[in-house]
C-alpha cells in the first residue's frame, strides 16, 4: 500500500479504477455514522444513545493490529469490513470504554457495540450458538483491546470522549418490560448509519439509489386520482355500493388519534384499498414517516404489491418477502449486510414472517430495518392468522410499538381473532391482549348481513371422508369450480385426477408464475370463461377470484370464510355455492387439526348462519384454548433481571416458520435464467435481490436434501441455491419433488 497512507487511521480501503488507493478516515467514519444514527433515533427520543453508540462503535479499529491487517487488504474487499478473528477484532474495545465510562448505562451501549457484526449477543449464555457478551467482555479486558487503543497516538478527543452528559440519556422506552426492543430499535440506528455510510464509500453508485422522491402527500394524490376513476366506472351493484360505504369510513376513522384500529369487512369488501385510504390519511394527519402492510403467505403479496405498484409507481412500493433474501443466510458477509433491506421506502409490502420474525431478531442485516418501523402505519392483513402459539410475545410487542414509538396499528379481517384481555373467576389476568381497539366501519353487524353473498354447505357426516378420486368425479358436475385443500401434496394429488384444461396453484410456483397464472384465470372469469382450478389455500387472501362455486376441505373457520370470498365475489348471483369436505386425511396434530376441531364445535347442531359473525368470538376462544400463547418461551428470554437479555436465544426460538427448510430460485421464463446467472457472477446486490424473490420457491428441509441428493440443485452464491437442471420445474405444477425429476441426460443443465 502507498507510503502515503502511513499515519492514517483507516476504517474501510479500496482501489480505484486507475489502480490508485483510497481510505475511509475513521474519525470521520464514526462521526458520520454517529450523526446519522442520531438522526434515526430521534423518532423515539434515543438519539443522545445513538450518537454514543455510533462514536465507539468502530474504536477497536485504532488498535494497531487491525490498522496492520486493513493496509495488508488488497483490492476492492468488502470483507474489510467483516469482523475477523484474533488480534484484529474490533467490536469489544468500544464496548468496554461505554461500561468504563458509566457501568449502568455503558451494558446497554455494549449490546449494541459489540454486536454491531456479529449480531445481537444473550448476555450471560449462548443457546444459539456464539459467545455470551459478558464473556467476550472479560476476555478482551484481559486482551487489553481498550488499553492498546487508548495507547495509540493521535486518537481525536473529541471520539474517546462522551458528548453526552448521563442525565441527558433517557430510559428505556416501556420500562424492563420493553427493553428488548428499545435495544433492538437503538441497533437499528447503529447498524443502518453504519451499513449506509459505508456503502457511500466503497459503492456510491448504490448509495444513490437511494434517495426517496416520494412523499406520502404525492402518493395520496396518486390514489386519490385512481379512485375516481375507479369510482366512476364501477357498476352501480349492492357489492360496490357497500365498497364505497367501507372507503367512507376509513377516509373518516383516519382521521381520529393514533393507537390501535380494527378494519372489520367481509371477504370482497375491498380492503386493500380502503385499508390503504385509512393508512394514507392517518400517515399525513398525524405525521407519519411510511405505510407498512404485512399479510400471512410469501404466496400472495405479489397481488397486493402488484395492485399498489399500479397505483403508485414501481419506486415507491417494496416487496419484501421473508423466503429469499440476503437476511436469511446463516452466515453474513459485508455484501449481503450492505444489500439487506433497511425499509426507506413510503410504502412496504412484506410478509407477517419477515416483520414479525425482525422485531425479534439478532443479526444486523435482520434489525437494519427496524427504526423505519417506529412512525408508521402498520396493517396487519388477515390478522387472524397471527401464530397462536407466539401470540404472547406478539402482542406485548405490537403493544410497546403503538404505545411508545408512534405506530398505528390495523387489523384487518373479515374475521377478527379473540385478542383482548381475558381474566380468570379471580379476576387476574391470564392473557394480556390488545386492547381500547377502535372499530372503522361504523355498521359491522349491518354490513356482514347485507354482504352475505353464498350459502355454505357443510359435511352431514363428520365422519365421512371423500377419497380424491371421489372429489375429482364430484368436480366434473361443475363447468367453472374452485376447490381449496390444505397441502400443496393435495393440490397435486387432485390436480393429476382432473381433465386436461384444469389449472394448478401452489406455493411450489414462483412468484412471478403465481401471478401470470392468477392473471391469467381473472381474464377468463371475466370474460364469463368456464374453468376448474386446483389451489391451497394462497387464494384465500389478496386475491380477487369470483367463481359460482367453491369447494374447501374442512379447515379452521375462518379459512373457510376467506374461502366463501371467492365465490360470488362481486354478487351478481342469487347465492354462490360453498362446500366444505373431508378430505381423505385429517391434518397431523398442529394449528391446522386445532382449527378444524374449532370448526366442528362450533358448527356443532348449527345448521344455519355456519359464517355468521357473531361465530368468530366463540370460535378464536375455542381454538386458542388448544394453545399455548407463549409455546416456545421467548418472553423468559426477554423479561430477566434488570439489564440483561437474551437476544440470540429468543431469536433462534422465533422462528414462526422453522419447519420451511431452504427457498431455491428457479430458471422461470428467460428472466428467472438471466437473473440467477447474473447472482452467479456478480454475487448479491440490492437491486438484484429484490428482483429475484419472485423467482423463489420454498421447500420442506427433507425436500431439500432430495433434490440436492439428486444434483438438480446447485449454490449460486454463499447459502443461495437455484435450480440447474431443465425438468425441475413443470409449467402447470411448479417445483417438482425429487422422485419426479430425471437428472441423467448432461443435456438438461441449465446453469
Amino acid at each position: 500500500m502507498n507510503n502515503e497512507l502511513d499515519g492514517e487511521f483507516i476504517a474501510h480501503v479500496k482501489q480505484t479504477d486507475d489502480g490508485d488507493w483510497k481510505l475511509h478516515e475513521l474519525s470521520d467514519h464514526l462521526k458520520s455514522v454517529s450523526e446519522l444514527a442520531a438522526k434515526f433515533a430521534q423518532s423515539f427520543n434515543g438519539q443522545n444513545w445513538a450518537i454514543l453508540a455510533g462514536l465507539w462503535h468502530d474504536l477497536g479499529k485504532y488498535r494497531p493490529a487491525f490498522q496492520q491487517y486493513i493496509r495488508n487488504v488488497s483490492g476492492y474487499n468488502l470483507e474489510a469490513h467483516v469482523e475477523q478473528s484474533g488480534k484484529t477484532v474490533h467490536s469489544e474495545a468500544g464496548a468496554i470504554h461505554a461500561v468504563a465510562w458509566n457501568k449502568a448505562a455503558g451494558r446497554f451501549l455494549a449490546y449494541l457495540i459489540a454486536g454491531h457484526h456479529s449480531g445481537l449477543p444473550d448476555w450471560n449464555k449462548a443457546e444459539a450458538g456464539g459467545s455470551s457478551l459478558f464473556n467476550r467482555l472479560v476476555r478482551a479486558e484481559q486482551e487489553q483491546h481498550l488499553t492498546e487503543v487508548l495507547n495509540a497516538s493521535d486518537i481525536p478527543p473529541d471520539v474517546v470522549n462522551s458528548p453526552v452528559i448521563i442525565s441527558e440519556l433517557s430510559k428505556p422506552l416501556g420500562g424492563s418490560n420493553g427493553l428488548h426492543l428499545w435495544l433492538r430499535m437503538l441497533f437499528s440506528c447503529l447498524v443502518d448509519a453504519d451499513f449506509l455510510d459505508t456503502e457511500r464509500f466503497m459503492d456510491p453508485l448504490s448509495a444513490q439509489e437511494r434517495v426517496n422522491i416520494y412523499s406520502l402527500e404525492y402518493l395520496k394524490q396518486r390514489f386519490d386520482d385512481y379512485m375516481s376513476i375507479k369510482s366512476a366506472s364501477a357498476e352501480p351493484t349492492l357489492v360496490n355500493q357497500k365498497r364505497a360505504e367501507i372507503l367512507r369510513d376509513c377516509r373518516s376513522a383516519a382521521l381520529e388519534s393514533q393507537g390501535v384500529f380494527t378494519l372489520t369487512v367481509p371477504t370482497g369488501g375491498g380492503k386493500t384499498l380502503s385499508g390503504m385510504a385509512f393508512a394514507l390519511e392517518h400517515a399525513i394527519k398525524h405525521n407519519k414517516q411510511r405505510i407498512i402492510i404485512a399479510i400471512p403467505y410469501t404466496s400472495i403479496i405479489e397481488q397486493t404489491a402488484d395492485q399498489y405498484r399500479l397505483i403508485f409507481g414501481d419506486d415507491a412500493v417494496l416487496e419484501h418477502h421473508s423466503n429469499f433474501d440476503p437476511e436469511s443466510s446463516t452466515q453474513e458477509n459485508a455484501k449481503n449486510r450492505l444489500a439487506a433491506e433497511n425499509w426507506d421506502t413510503p410504502i412496504i409490502v412484506t410478509t407477517n414472517v419477515q416483520l414479525l420474525e425482525s422485531l425479534f431478531a439478532a443479526k444486523t442485516s435482520r434489525c437494519r430495518k427496524l427504526h423505519n418501523i417506529a412512525n408508521s402505519v402498520i396493517i396487519l392483513d388477515e390478522a387472524q392468522l397471527l401464530p397462536p402459539d407466539y401470540l404472547k410475545p406478539i402482542l406485548s410487542v405490537l403493544r410497546l410499538l403503538t404505545e411508545h414509538y408512534g405506530v398505528t396499528l390495523v387489523l384487518s379481517t373479515a374475521t377478527q381473532p379473540a385478542l383482548g384481555t381475558t381474566k380468570n373467576s379471580f379476576d387476574r389476568v391470564v392473557f394480556e391482549g390488545l386492547d381500547a381497539k377502535k372499530e372503522i366501519i361504523s355498521d359491522v353487524n349491518g354490513l356482514f348481513s347485507q354482504l352475505n353473498r353464498v350459502e355454505i354447505q357443510k359435511p352431514s357426516d363428520f365422519s365421512i371422508r371423500y377419497t380424491w378420486d371421489e372429489l375429482a368425479q364430484e368436480l366434473l358436475q361443475y363447468p367453472s369450480v374452485l376447490v381449496i385443500v390444505n397441502s400443496r401434496r393435495d393440490a397435486r394429488e387432485l390436480y393429476e385426477l382432473m381433465p386436461e384444461g384444469t389449472i394448478h396453484l401452489s406455493a411450489l410456483m414462483c412468484g412471478e408464475h403465481r401471478s401470470k397464472v392468477i392473471f391469467d384465470i381473472k381474464k377468463r372469469l371475466k370474460a364469463g370463461e368456464n374453468l376448474r382450478v386446483v389451489s391451497t389455500q394462497l387464494v384465500e387472501a389478496g386475491v380477487d377470484l369470483d367463481f359460482p362455486v367453491v369447494f374447501r376441505a374442512l379447515a379452521g373457520l375462518d379459512s373457510i370464510a376467506q374461502a366463501a370470498g371467492r365465490c360470488n365475489r362481486e354478487g351478481k348471483l342469487g347465492k354462490g355455492k360453498v362446500v366444505v369436505f373431508q378430505p381423505p386425511k385429517s391434518p397431523a396434530k398442529g394449528l391446522l387439526l386445532f382449527g378444524e376441531q374449532a370448526t366442528k364445535t362450533v358448527w356443532h347442531q348449527k345448521e344455519n348462519d355456519l359464517l355468521s359473525h357473531q361465530l368468530f368470538n366463540s370460535y378464536f376462544r375455542q381454538f386458542f384454548a388448544q394453545v399455548d400463547s407463549d409455546a416456545h418461551q421467548i418472553m423468559p428470554l426477554l423479561i430477566q433481571e434488570p439489564g440483561v437479555v437474551q437476544f440470540r436465544s429468543a431469536a433462534e426460538r422465533f422462528r414462526l416458520i422453522s419447519d420451511i427448510g431452504k427457498s431455491i430460485l428457479v430458471p422461470y421464463g428467460e428472466n428467472g435464467f438471466d437473473l440467477m446467472d447474473q447472482l452467479k457472477r456478480e454475487g448479491p446486490h440490492r437491486k438484484l435481490m429484490r428482483k429475484l424473490q419472485r423467482y423463489s420457491v420454498s421447500v420442506y428441509e427433507p425436500e431439500f436434501l432430495a433434490l440436492k441428493k439428486i444434483g438438480a440443485v446447485e449454490e449460486l452464491s454463499p447459502e443461495v441455491f437455484g435450480i440447474c437442471v431443465t425438468n425441475a420445474y413443470d409449467g402447470s405444477l411448479g417445483l417438482l419433488p425429487a422422485d419426479k425429476i430425471y437428472t441423467g441426460d448432461p443435456a438438461q443443465s441449465v446453469i
